[in-house]
Order: structure tokens, then C-alpha cells, then sequence
């Protein structure tokens, strides 16, 4: 079954930093059906860098989420490796555009979570500590986490964004402006439902697992370039991470899929704290 998921990775696509080579016209970046986003209202988003030797620039590979001012969330398949050097990765904060002339990040240390092994089997997620902390600003602030007992729904408020592709094969055109798209919660019988109403699967397999959760409405979702993006929901006011872009369907335009983030806040919280 396993040949109907795509990873929503992003170096399928991969984009150049700053500005010593021009940006080729092929690279693919968006949301689909999102919009772009005006700067500031999402100060916590950030690109993850790695550095192409073919390009001589540090390459996006995906996106992540400021949730303290030294540290990064983003998904655990993103590193690839729980021994990941530090030293390969950067950051890019405070732009909605992918390609600023602006200094780029550096990263101190790569925690993925140690029950990771494959991205649909779950906990995808991992955490970068900043060598610098980064200072709030209008452009550039930290996203609150969820309460272990938060409860979504349907009705709530809730946001994407990303870097990712606009389209199955569509790339976002210049100047690669961050976008986002407002999907709502699915919930996890209604996200199993329907992936095995669309494959005609057999009731056996069940692909939503408990630290999953699923958003999206029909054109608009996650893809390839928004791995370790946010989904943030207002909660009372504030906005909250809820989830972390894991992984999709290639035929499926509602659902995408997000490693649900109050799962892991002991986890988060612990890590930050070892590390103080």
C-alpha cells in the first residue's frame, strides 16, 4: 500500500538562498490553493537550509516553526539522520520571501524524536537549537504550543503554510512568496474513511495513527516543499502549533497529513530544558 503515499518533501524541489546564483526557473515552491501571506502575520515560520554544491548556495528543503527564541520545530524526515551534523543545517527566519539577501541561521543541535524510524509510522518530528536566539520582532516570533488536552474541530480556525508546491507539478512563480491556506481539522475516523473510500481499501490497514492529524478541504493542502511547516489553529485568541507537515497522498487533493504536535509537547519541553 505503501506506493500510494508521497512524501511531501521538498528537496524534490529544491530552491536557492540568497542571491549568489539566480534562481532557476524550474524550482518549486507554494501551497496548494493557498494565497501569499502578508509579512508578519506568520513571524514564525522558517525555511530549513542544507547546502548543494551544484547550486554553491544553501538550498530550502523544508519548512519548520520558531517555538522558543532558540529553538526550531520541524518534521523528524526532514534530517533523515538521528546523528545529523548540525554544522549542514541553516535557517532562514523574519521573510516571506524565500530568496532575501539576509544571513542565514546557523544550528547548534539536531534532536529528532528517538522513536522515529519512518514518516508514516510516525513521530515525525524533531527539534533544531539555534547557536544565536533570535529576537522578536514584527517579522520574527515564536508560535505557542497546544495543552495536552487540546481538542480540535471542524469549526476551528486553522491555517497552513509553506514553500511547497502550488500544484501536483505547478511551482509557485517569482518572487516565491510564503502562502497560506485556511483548511479545517479532519478528524482521524473521518481521514481513514476517506483515504480508504478513495483506494477502495481493505478495513485492515489503518494509516492515521494516534499521533497523527489530519487537515485539509478539497484543493487545498500541503505538498511537496512544505515538510516541517506549521498548522497553527487560534485557540482563545492565540494562535497555537497544532501540527508539523508529515506526508500526503499524490491523488488524494483534501487530505494532508501533520504530526500532532500536543503528542509530543512533554517531549518538546523536556529537550529545551536539557539543553538550557
Amino acid at each position: 500500500m505503501l506506493w500510494l503515499l508521497v512524501l511531501s518533501l521538498s528537496c524534490l524541489g529544491g530552491t536557492l538562498a540568497g542571491t549568489p546564483a539566480p534562481v532557476p526557473e524550474n524550482d518549486l515552491v507554494g501551497v496548494i490553493g493557498g494565497h501569499s501571506a502578508a509579512p508578519g502575520r506568520w513571524p514564525w515560520q522558517v525555511s530549513l537550509r542544507v547546502y548543494s554544491y551544484y547550486a554553491a548556495s544553501w538550498v530550502h528543503i523544508c519548512g519548520g516553526s520558531l517555538i522558543h527564541p532558540q529553538w526550531v520545530l520541524t518534521a523528524a524526515h526532514c534530517i533523515h539522520r538521528k546523528d545529523a551534523d548540525p554544522s549542514a543545517f541553516r535557517i532562514h527566519a523574519g521573510n516571506v520571501f524565500l530568496y532575501p539577501d539576509k544571513a542565514l541561521l546557523n544550528v547548534s543541535r539536531v534532536i529528532v524524536h528517538p522513536d522515529y524510524t519512518v514518516y508514516y509510522l510516525g513521530a515525525d518530528v524533531a527539534l533544531l537549537k539555534l547557536v544565536t536566539p533570535v529576537r522578536a520582532s514584527t517579522n520574527t516570533r515564536w508560535v505557542s504550543l497546544p495543552q495536552e488536552s487540546l481538542e480540535l474541530s471542524e469549526n476551528d480556525t486553522c491555517w497552513t503554510t509553506g514553500w511547497g508546491r502550488i500544484g501536483i507539478f505547478e511551482s509557485l512563480p517569482p518572487p516565491y512568496r510564503l502562502q497560506e491556506a485556511h483548511i479545517p481539522p479532519i478528524s482521524n475516523e473521518n481521514c481513514e474513511q476517506l483515504i480508504h473510500k478513495t483506494y477502495s481499501l481493505s478495513q485492515d490497514h489503518k494509516f492515521i495513527q494516534s499521533d497523527m492529524l489530519c487537515a485539509g478541504s478539497h484543493g487545498r493542502r500541503t505538498w511537496v516543499g512544505d515538510s516541517g511547516g506549521p498548522l497553527v489553529c487560534k485557540k482563545r485568541n492565540t494562535w497555537v502549533q497544532v501540527g508539523v507537515t508529515s506526508w500526503g497522498f499524490y491523488s488524494q487533493p483534501t487530505i494532508g497529513v501533520y504530526a500532532r504536535v500536543q503528542t509530543y509537547v512533554d517531549w518538546i519541553l523536556k529537550q529545551i530544558q536539557k539543553q538550557q
